[in-house]
């Protein structure tokens, strides 16, 4: 069965296309915001996806769209991809360090939808991007891909790690949650996710 999704999303603010595979394949990203691409890129990496995602933004206004739109272009394909959710582990949780940085992420992949997430990130940008739309990432992602997502960075001195410890940590959790442990049974006592 494939675990695979497309979706594609314009807006008059962006231009959003997304092919994401759950179990593997190539990682191409390209959002013009180079930071944003390389956490992007441990993302797929880390959480062993296959992932291929442009997106055409409004950077001459900021950074905000491309960042928002790639995490519900992103998140909706992970809802898709996931289906009905049958067979999967359901949670995962993760600790990553980066050097000094130590992030931890769980994520519920319940179909409830809520976002926790504490970075804790001190310069008000990281490259073009904006520090407080690195947590908007987490929590659009979460809303569109219907799961519980928490992401604590613990402890770092450089935004740099503790935003990338972030990202790993999410990663190997998502990796986690996602696995097919083969059978149809629908993790969740109400019998639907």
């Amino acid at each position: 069965m494939s675990r695979s999704a497309r979706v594609e999303r314009k807006t008059a603010e962006t231009s959003v296309r997304v092919a994401l595979d759950l179990d593997g394949g190539e990682v191409s990203i390209s959002t013009g915001l180079g930071f944003f691409d390389h956490m992007l890129h441990a993302l797929a990496k880390h959480g062993g996806f296959g992932l291929e995602l442009s997106c055409d933004g409004d950077l001459l206004v900021d950074d905000h769209h491309t960042v928002e739109d790639t995490a519900l272009v992103l998140g909706s394909a992970l809802d898709q991809a996931l289906g009905e959710r049958r067979g999967i582990t359901r949670f995962g949780s993760a600790y990553a360090p980066l050097d000094e940085a130590l992030a931890r992420a769980v994520a519920d992949l319940s179909g409830r939808p809520f976002a926790q997430i504490d970075l804790g990130l001190r310069n008000p940008a990281l490259g073009t991007v904006q520090s407080q739309n690195l947590a908007h990432f987490f929590q659009s992602l979460a809303m569109a891909g219907r799961l519980a997502l928490h992401v604590d960075v613990l402890r770092g001195e450089n935004d740099h790690h503790r935003a990338e410890a972030a990202f790993k940590a999410t990663a190997l959790a998502l990796r986690q949650a996602c696995r097919a442990e083969g059978g149809t049974e629908i993790p969740s006592t109400k019998g639907v996710l």
